[in-house]
């Protein structure tokens, strides 16, 4: 197992609690999913799986309201795989029938320093570590990335780089709270019904540890 830190940043972005139903209201700090995600727009392959241990947050956390519009609607599965079997089909989707507009609430201004564990779950993996942390170190210090990591909604791009050593970089913020519960992740072992698992998180100093997943709670 090998671990790896990256500072990521961003002028906007929307880590959205799932209760809310429908308006956007962002976590007051990025998710471990979230931050896993950014390490997966960097390198995924099946024989590997990431591990987000830690978040720091190196800027003071501000909020801004923003309006956007939104399509209600996507293309149902099932027009698709008619539209595949017969070899054509009308897949179109009019934005003007289904524009809505919504209200949310973001995080303004961002940055964090995260840091991850790559564990090797595939056999060649196993037998060759070396190939994928090359691989990873290589690809994350030259910008290089499978599509453009984002902050929690994909019009909200995230900067990145790898930092090789932490104690030479920007502090996290001097700030300690309770954050309450917030998403750890997805459990896809039912891949078909994924379920959420939550953690009580807390930021000391502007840290925040997270926990194992093994450890969140459903």
């Amino acid at each position: 197992m090998a671990s790896f830190c990256l500072e990521v940043s961003g002028p906007f972005a929307c880590f959205t609690r799932p209760e809310m139903k429908v308006e956007r209201v962002s976590y007051d700090v990025i998710t471990p999913s979230a931050a896993r995600a950014v390490f997966e727009a960097i390198l995924w392959k099946p024989a590997i799986r990431w591990s987000i241990q830690r978040i720091e947050v190196l800027r003071p956390i501000r909020w801004t309201n923003l309006r956007r519009n939104e399509v209600s609607g996507v293309i149902s599965t099932r027009n698709v795989q008619q539209a595949m079997n017969a070899g054509k089909g009308v897949l179109a989707q009019y934005i003007e029938e289904e524009r809505q507009q919504r209200a949310g609430l973001f995080l303004h201004d961002v940055a964090y320093r995260l840091h991850a564990s790559m564990e090797m779950v595939g056999e060649d993996a196993r037998s060759n570590p070396g190939k994928y942390i090359e691989m990873f170190q290589r690809r994350a210090s030259k910008g290089q990335c499978i599509n453009q990591p984002y902050l929690g909604c994909r019009e909200f791009a995230a900067n990145f780089r790898l930092i090789e050593n932490s104690a030479t970089s920007a502090p996290a913020i001097d700030e300690t709270c309770e954050l309450g519960w917030m998403l750890h992740d997805l459990d896809f072992r039912n891949a078909a019904d994924p379920q959420p698992r939550f953690f009580n998180a807390r930021m000391q100093a502007g840290v925040i540890e997270v926990p194992p997943f093994e450890e969140a709670r459903g």
